[in-house]
């Protein structure tokens, strides 16, 4: 049987993108973003809240997009998969995880002032799928398919006298 491994995320950045460059000119960029649950308390009846946070890692492309637009507060889409990286730690010989998210795809939500005041349009989406670099214009959307005129209502059905519900005098308000 085939697995799934699959993250979609909207939150707000935590801090700036840590953005490192490697020899090869490849670059990562790091963040974190916060993604809150709000709920109403059954017993107390207060708003209730939790923080969840979540590390990203950006690749390549996005990584450089993400270091040249995101800022902390900006809210995001993100897409991707998780990841678990695995070391030991050289100052005390113990191994250590790190859970992160792979971003494959990811929107940047909000206005633009949340985004570290680019040029883009209001909706910039970057990753796999075709999305490669920023849109230098905001996209034409096709026009919304016309729907052809209602169909006249068909006349009530009377039902027939002695018996069923016809002979009620209460209006039913649904």
């Amino acid at each position: 049987m085939a697995s799934v491994n699959k993250v979609i995320l909207v939150g707000n950045l935590g801090r700036d993108p840590e953005i490192r460059t490697f020899p090869s000119g490849d670059q990562v960029a790091n963040v974190t973003i916060a993604t809150s649950d709000r709920w109403k308390d059954k017993q107390s009846g207060e708003m209730r809240e939790h923080t969840e946070w979540h590390r990203l890692v950006f690749n390549g492309r996005l990584a450089e997009i993400a270091g040249q637009y995101l800022r902390k507060g900006s809210q995001i889409y993100v897409e991707g998969s998780i990841r678990t990286r695995k070391w030991t730690d050289q100052a005390s010989g113990q191994e250590r995880y790190a859970t992160e998210i792979r971003v494959d795809q990811m929107q940047m939500l909000g206005s633009r002032e949340g985004r570290g005041g680019g040029t883009q349009g209001d909706e910039d989406s970057f990753g796999g799928g075709g999305y490669g670099a920023p849109r230098s214009a905001p996209a034409q959307r096709p026009a919304a398919p016309q729907r052809p005129p209602a169909a006249p209502a068909p006349a009530p059905v009377q039902a027939p006298h002695g018996g069923g519900f016809g002979d009620m005098d209460d209006d039913i308000p649904f």
